[in-house]
């Protein structure tokens, strides 16, 4: 086991109640956890930079991907993740992140943290979320995410939420 060090992750914006956010780990992990545990912290730095193809190559050809409670089919492997995921965070005029707790171990890479998404029509969503990833030979293979739906539903936009439910195909109305 060796000890492993996180960096100070800050992520605050400009007047910004969320403020910075340091997260550790909690006691020793093996390298395997370490690295599984980076794997993930890469994974969510390309995502919140939308760099679509490089979040891609994240994921194992058979990576299943589903928000809990709401789409018991999800996802499966990259191109098809990321195709879901663009359809929600492409029309989102800002995207931030605010990690909260993060936990390796074993094989599993559980991140509490939370979204603001913002709309070009002037609504902002904080929104909360579990991600539980579970890594396979160096690449994510499992990816479930656990949030309060509602609290999507009850704040974004109609023109959104009408462009989630027509899978991407719905136009998105200029301002």
């Amino acid at each position: 086991m060796v000890p492993y060090a996180s960096p100070t992750i800050t992520s605050g914006l400009p007047g910004s109640d969320i403020g910075d956010v340091v997260i550790t780990a909690g006691g020793d992990m093996d390298s395997s956890e370490a690295r599984n545990r980076e794997l993930v912290e890469l994974y969510w730095d390309a995502h919140f930079k939308r760099d679509w193809e490089l979040m891609a190559t994240f994921f194992t050809e058979d990576a299943h991907y589903t928000d809990v409670g709401m789409d018991p089919v999800g996802a499966t492997g990259g191109a098809d993740i990321v195709r879901r995921l663009k359809i929600g965070i492409e029309p989102l005029s800002g995207y931030y992140h605010f990690p909260k707790h993060i936990v390796a171990q074993g094989n599993l890479v559980i991140w509490e943290h939370m979204e603001r998404w913002m709309f070009h029509t002037g609504e902002v969503v904080d929104h909360p979320f579990v991600s539980v990833m579970q890594v396979r030979d160096g690449k994510i293979c499992r990816w479930h995410d656990y949030s309060h739906i509602g609290n999507v539903i009850d704040n974004a936009p109609a023109w959104w939420l009408e462009h989630i439910m027509s899978g991407g195909t719905n136009p998105i109305p200029e301002v």
